[in-house]
């Protein structure tokens, strides 16, 4: 018997609609056990609305239905890739061998799920501040003689942005191949007549997995989070930047933009060269790269052999049912044996991530977590608070950055691997982005990251026990709700 009647024909369809709905979430969608339990909440409590929110939402993709391992480009990637001689060791370089066998298992595994080749003859300048990390790029840009690749989530049109696309054209009309790649809602910002006018330059642009219907985006909820660009093949740039004035620090809301971003050269490229392509082929408003074995060396140009850091270059996404990103941060949280130390603008993790930074704090490895000290996303920000708190009671540190706004998605580990990239995290970037990170096992670049964590503590308050306990009842309901629904965020 009913709680309460059912009084109208709407009524009565919106409880049949739900039941179905029930039944699809629970039996046929397979989604996490908190996954589940937040859509039925918000399924119930908001019947008319969460039906649409989840029909939007909650789209299930496969690999599939977006990529294609099956191309004549790809095959030539694999055979270049395999027949080259991609790990080089130095007579006298005991520590990078030590750290290729320390960590094999995660290269393995790396290469298992998602075929991402290790390379050790790489250099990586590392990037903290958006003039310095855009002055790098444009320069690199301004220099290219055969190709750019660039692929980004959000391509805002205002200064900075101005001034990328009217390089870009001017490039493309000397003759560089020159590809632009962005998000369909991040690329929203930039007018068609200025695409229009760089492609009759030369240049080529598309939207990225675009939807079919643009009045109805069944896709919104899965985002091209990537953040790359690849110069002649020899050059490339991965991490958290966007492209636009307010990663210059221009926005008086937000502040100061700290982000960190990296510069590689060698091998590494090839995998982000690869990775755009992959990329490149999901939208509808391109031509094909011509890979033949006559023309491959054009976008993967021989590089020098020297000893340099190893780097596996990682993506993962919606499409990607192993969740490698994460899964790789559980094996450095899990391999962890004197320091852990994590930069993220939000803060979200699924069960298994939190469980394993708690047993690293009970186990005396002392781990260190820096989140902003003001909200872009107002409720993914209270969820953060929450797990945070979580950890704090632990014993973990937490430092909250007050000097602008903390956007950088890093992790560094007893000064030997880290990670730099778009991922954020949460579970939106474990499970429902498409995220890409560079993966490095290398002394020196682990312990730079590390010394900057260090600085920004200088600009940072410790949130301490005192602190989380003493918050107002008030910050805890808001804590309780975003957490509910942390699933969703």
């Amino acid at each position: 018997m009913l709680l309460f009647p059912l009084n109208s024909k709407l009524e009565i369809f919106v409880f049949i609609l739900n039941i179905i709905m029930t039944f699809v979430i629970i039996f046929l969608e397979r989604k996490s056990p908190k996954s589940t339990y937040a859509w039925l909440l918000f399924l119930w409590i908001i019947p008319i609305l969460g039906f649409v929110f989840y029909l939007f939402l909650s789209q299930n993709l496969t690999r599939r239905k977006i990529y294609r391992y099956d191309t004549p480009e790809e095959e030539e990637y694999q055979k270049m890739m395999l027949g080259k001689s991609l790990i080089h060791f130095g007579p006298d370089d005991d520590t990078q061998k030590q750290l290729f066998h320390q960590y094999h298992n995660n290269i393995d595994y790396n290469i298992n799920t998602c075929e991402a080749f290790f390379t050790n003859n790489n250099g990586i300048d590392i990037y903290t501040d958006g003039h310095a990390k855009f002055e790098a790029l444009f320069k690199a840009i301004e220099g290219a003689k055969s190709s750019i690749h660039l692929e980004y989530y959000i391509i805002k049109y205002d200064d900075l942005g101005r001034r990328l696309l009217t390089l870009l054209t001017r490039k493309a009309a000397e003759g560089v191949e020159v590809r632009l790649l962005y998000d369909e809602m991040g690329g929203r910002y930039i007018p068609r007549r200025k695409l229009k006018e760089f492609a009759r330059a030369g240049g080529e642009y598309g939207a990225f997995f675009p939807t079919k219907f643009r009045v109805v985006n069944l896709r919104v909820n899965y985002r091209d989070h990537r953040k790359i660009a690849v110069i002649d093949g020899r050059t490339a740039f991965i991490g958290g930047y966007n492209i636009g004035d307010e990663y210059l620090g221009k926005n008086p809301k937000m502040g100061y933009w700290r982000d960190t971003h990296l510069r590689i050269s060698g091998y590494a490229v090839y995998e982000l060269q690869r990775r755009f392509f992959l990329d490149w082929r999901t939208s509808d408003n391109i031509d094909p790269i011509d890979l033949d074995p006559g023309c491959i060396g054009r976008y993967y140009p021989d590089m020098p052999k020297f000893c340099g850091a190893g780097i596996q270059i990682v993506s993962s996404g919606p499409d990607d049912p192993n969740q490698v990103i994460k899964q790789d941060f559980l094996r450095m949280i899990t391999n962890a044996k004197e320091h852990i130390y994590i930069q993220s603008p939000y803060f979200v993790p699924d069960e298994s991530v939190l469980e394993s930074l708690k047993i690293a704090i009970l186990s005396g490895v002392d781990v260190r977590i820096m989140i902003p000290d003001k909200p872009d996303h107002i409720f993914i920000y209270w969820a953060t608070l929450a797990y945070v708190g979580e950890l704090v009671e632990y014993g973990a540190k937490i430092y909250i950055y007050e000097n602008g706004f903390l956007h950088a998605k890093t992790i560094t580990v007893d000064d030997e691997i880290c990670a730099v990239g778009s991922c954020n995290f949460d579970i939106r970037s474990f499970s429902l982005n498409f995220e890409s990170n560079a993966f490095v096992y290398d002394q020196s670049t682990a312990t730079a990251l590390r010394h900057i964590f260090h600085k920004d503590i200088e600009k940072s308050q410790l949130y301490d026990l005192e602190t989380y306990r003493s918050r107002p009842r008030r910050i805890k309901i808001k804590e309780s709700i975003s957490r509910l629904f942390a699933p969703l965020l």
